[in-house]
């Protein structure tokens, strides 16, 4: 046997001694006091984290989903990534057939590069071409045919004929064959007196606009919509649009002894028609195809309430998926709508690793075709995966991403909700906190209208602050890098805890306005 050197002894002796001790003074220590319900509910806000969030809103501006246009193969694959995530953190699928996605029928057009607008100007004996340039002064329709048409421009107003209203834009003038120009909306505002506008409203919307163009037998139109982005319209094989800014429309006005708004200024006091014929020759040319197969899709999923007799009640977080795809540059959607979405994974992910687990359910419900006419939220309404009468509030997002502040639409209108959302505010999340009414007298912009329109409690929350020195709405410029990523997960933290604590109260709630 070998003896141990005396140092290698010493520490021997040394273990022998301590251990003991050390296991008594372990055995004598009491145990850590259980996290509290509080500590929780803090561990499971602070999964959700900037970078998180802001990797979430890069993924979907991805090349690969090409602008998330409802329909296409490039839409489908981001929402099959979404319902990864969703699937990764044990978020139950609400979806058809046990997937996560709700399938409904969705045209589409694709726009491709290639498409101009030029105007012909007299210079003596010649004829000189002045094009305008893309993006700037002019963009193509959404669901515009392909075809070229080098015709006059004839002003037609807001392009409606209305005779129980003693209205018609079209009377007077020939716009068979030609080129119209005209105005969204209508002669009279929502905010003018609604029940007025109620009768004008059925002619403020883009489909009926193109349809009736359609029907007087002009061949393409120059929409004065911006020049922004937009495929909520109807499509008509054959009709070729863009959506055109004030330099094309000064440029058909000029000459003409007219300006645009004095002439728009007198039909909106006198509610009388100025349509005229230009005189002004102009070639409009898009290079489309159109997908009447198209199929679009919700991405739906679900935590379920862990209480027997408050699990039917559902809140639902919502904001749509899709963007505009490309017109012919790809609109990224970064802000509209890509941070909504990334709002709403960040509070899936940390309701559902959250060791206190909501006692109502939470529905997580991420729309197809928002910009296509908000189709997804439509089909969600008439086909719920919970009922909406058992639905306490929908929390809807539009643009959370840029700015210092929340601001919601629907505040106003139900305070019993609003106050879980104030208290959340002051606990944890300390932002500038605003709200108005929720109201839709026109179109239904937003997905939360369908909602409201049914009875359901319903809330647009977005970000805002300091404007940004250039419009980035319904272009290519809506880039990620533009994208504030704290406001979006404050926004995010503040859902969270808010709709915590809501599924944590006992008995039934309402938030419907008391009648």
């Amino acid at each position: 046997m070998k003896r141990l050197a005396p140092r290698a002894l010493i520490c021997v002796l040394v273990l022998a001694v301590c251990v003991p001790v050390f296991a008594a003074q372990n055995a004598a220590r009491p145990a850590p006091p259980a996290a509290t319900d509080e500590q929780k509910l803090l561990e499971a806000m602070h999964l959700i984290t900037d970078a998180k969030l802001y990797d979430y809103v890069k993924e979907l501006c991805a090349e690969k989903y090409s602008g998330r246009l409802t329909g296409t193969p490039e839409f489908n694959a981001a929402a099959d990534w979404v319902a990864s995530l969703l699937k990764s953190w044990g978020v139950r699928p609400g979806g058809d057939k046990g997937t996560y996605l709700q399938a409904f029928p969705n045209p589409y057009s694709l726009v491709f590069k290639g498409g101009l607008l030029s105007i012909n100007i007299p210079v003596g004996t010649d004829v000189i071409k002045k094009s305008y340039a893309y993006e700037d002064e002019f963009i193509p329709g959404g669901t515009t045919a392909g075809g070229e048409v080098t015709a006059e421009v004839i002003f037609v107003g807001y392009g409606v004929t209305a005779p129980e209203l003693g209205y018609d834009d079209y009377q007077g003038v020939d716009v068979k064959g030609k080129i119209v120009l005209m105005d969204p909306e209508v002669p009279m505002r929502a905010s003018d007196a609604s029940d007025v506008f109620k009768k004008w409203r059925p002619y403020s919307f883009h489909q009926y606009k193109l349809e009736n163009a359609v029907a007087h037998g002009a061949k393409a139109m120059i929409y004065n919509y911006g020049p922004i982005g937009n495929p909520n319209n109807s499509y008509r094989e054959g009709f070729i649009y863009h959506h055109v800014g004030a330099a094309v429309v000064a440029d058909v006005f000029a000459g003409t002894g007219r300006t645009y708004d004095d002439t728009v200024a007198k039909i909106r006091k006198d509610l009388k028609p100025q349509s005229f014929a230009t005189g002004k020759i102009m070639t409009v040319k898009n290079v489309a195809e159109r997908h009447p197969e198209g199929i679009g899709y919700n991405v739906v999923g679900f935590i379920p309430g862990s209480d027997p007799k408050l699990k039917d009640e559902v809140v639902i977080f919502g904001g749509h998926l899709d963007h505009l795809g490309r017109l012919w540059e790809m609109m990224p959607g970064a802000n509209d709508n890509a941070t909504a979405v990334s709002v709403g994974l960040g509070v899936a992910e940390a309701m559902a690793k959250c060791a206190i687990k909501p006692r109502r359910s939470v529905l997580f419900l991420f729309f197809g075709s928002e910009e296509q006419g908000v189709a997804g939220s439509d089909f969600y309404c008439e086909h719920p995966v919970f009922p909406l009468d058992k639905t306490l509030v929908f929390i809807n997002m539009e643009g959370p991403g840029i700015g210092d502040r929340i601001h919601a639409s629907g505040a106003v209108t139900y305070p019993a909700f609003w106050a879980f959302i104030e208290k959340a505010n002051q606990k944890y999340v300390h932002r500038p906190l605003s709200g108005g009414p929720a109201s839709y007298p026109g179109r239904p912009r937003e997905d939360s209208a369908r909602f409201f329109w049914k009875g359901v409690p319903s809330l647009t929350f977005g970000a805002s602050g300091k404007p940004l020195p250039y419009s980035t709405y319904h272009l290519p410029k809506d880039r990620p890098e533009l994208v504030t990523p704290e406001i979006m997960t404050d926004t995010a933290r503040l859902f969270f805890t808010a709709v915590m604590d809501i599924c944590a109260q006992d008995g039934p709630l309402s938030f419907r306005p008391k009648k």
